[in-house]
């Protein structure tokens, strides 16, 4: 059993419900035909730099590889032994790219943190 996490490149102000139904939809098979948002673009090449999806190796956070990646979101499968420095680098990457992150084992969506501007 794999621990799955997506993140998505969402309008400015769009809420955690907004999250569950893009989510809703990715699973119904709904996608729409659009350009992939450059912050999708952006957080898949950095996390698959760290930790390559293709190919598959024994040595993968991936439960599932290639990744999923459509134009406003990327899946994450990750095999529930993958260490928590691979957490730690989706999260940071999901803030820094402005991203949401979905939790599908409990549906928790997590905006991205608040950027401090000087």
């Amino acid at each position: 059993m794999s621990f799955d996490l997506s993140v998505w490149a969402l309008p400015d102000g769009a809420t955690p419900e907004d999250v569950r139904a893009a989510v809703q939809r990715c699973r119904q098979g709904q996608h729409t035909d659009r350009q992939p948002d450059p912050r999708v673009v952006a957080f898949y090449r950095s996390i698959t730099t760290a930790y390559p999806d293709r190919p598959a190796g024994g040595d993968t956070p991936w439960a599932v590889a290639p990744l999923h990646a459509a134009g406003d979101h990327v899946e994450l499968n990750l095999h529930p032994t993958c260490e928590d420095q691979v957490l730690l680098d989706i999260e940071r990457l999901a803030g820094e790219y402005g991203l949401m992150l979905f939790d599908a084992q409990d549906g928790s969506v997590y905006p991205p943190p608040t950027r401090v501007t000087t």
